[in-house]
């Protein structure tokens, strides 16, 4: 899927984070996350991202990118994901926004360190 895909895909969660702050990305993560969910399971399930896909455009993945989507980031295996496996996700397809990541983590572990020393 990714090496299929990734020439027709745009990054936007760095503009995202640029424009709307941490805290402003994570909540549009959450938002997205709450329109995919089933709603009666509270998971985004095959069967949801399907059926909801279409709002973000991805009306033209096949069900098998579809199900690589849930493969990639479904940590506790059990075939869905919940809140936090998505946000991590977006994070992960996000190559820009991971070495942002890093940057800042390892300025917050230096800036720890310095405090006391």
């Amino acid at each position: 899927m990714a090496s299929r895909d990734q020439k027709n895909f745009q990054d936007f969660l760095p503009l995202m984070a640029e424009k709307l702050g941490g805290d402003g990305l994570i909540g549009e993560l959450c938002n997205g996350f709450r329109l995919l969910m089933d709603s009666v399971k509270g998971v985004i399930t095959f069967e949801s991202l399907k059926k909801n896909s279409a709002f973000l455009g991805l009306q033209e993945l096949s069900d098998e990118d579809l199900y690589g989507m849930l493969k990639e980031g479904d940590f506790d295996g059990d075939g869905a994901l919940n809140q936090m496996e998505f946000c991590v996700l977006m994070f992960r397809l996000s190559p820009e926004l991971m070495e942002q990541s890093q940057f800042l983590l390892q300025e917050a572990i230096q800036q720890d360190c310095d405090f006391w020393l």
